[in-house]
């Protein structure tokens, strides 16, 4: 193998990716971006609610937005680490810190889904709601068009 071919294969040998840490570095920022617009759309939506329903809707409709921009937050910034991890640096002290990040990551993640949710992840919905109804806050249709009848 001559010598410029081996140096251009060293640019893809596993802890020499660049391009896998620029790569990490802006799934990170866009996980930023994703939590601060989540924040943002939240106290939107929450100001608008205290308007119709009150602090307390307002209060529902600004934890709602915000969960979900954490909970997808929490994904990406896994995901770079993941990355980050992989590519870049594969030692065994890096890798128990990568697992110790996702213990805590997820286990953040099972709180906002309790919080927003009411129940644990594993578990399933309660009769009554559907998925669509835990997201959007609104009865669901058949229930609706019950109460509109009497």
């Amino acid at each position: 193998m001559s010598s410029q071919m081996l140096a251009e294969s060293e640019g893809l040998t596993i802890g020499g990716w660049e391009f896998a840490k620029e790569i990490s570095e802006w799934i990170e920022i866009v996980a930023i971006a994703v939590i601060a617009v989540s924040v943002v759309a939240g106290f939107v939506s929450g100001l608008r609610a205290v308007r119709v329903g009150g602090v307390a809707v307002a209060v529902e409709a600004i934890k709602r937005p915000i969960g979900r921009g954490l909970l997808l937050g929490l994904d990406l910034l896994i995901a770079a680490d993941i990355i980050r991890t992989v590519t870049l640096e594969p030692t065994l002290e890096n890798v128990t810190a990568l697992g110790l990040l996702i213990i805590v990551r997820t286990f953040l993640a099972w709180s906002l889904v309790v919080e927003l949710e009411g129940r644990w992840p594993w578990q399933l919905e309660q009769r009554g709601r559907s998925r669509s109804t835990a997201t959007s806050g609104s009865a669901p249709v058949a229930e609706r068009s019950e109460s509109d009848e009497r």
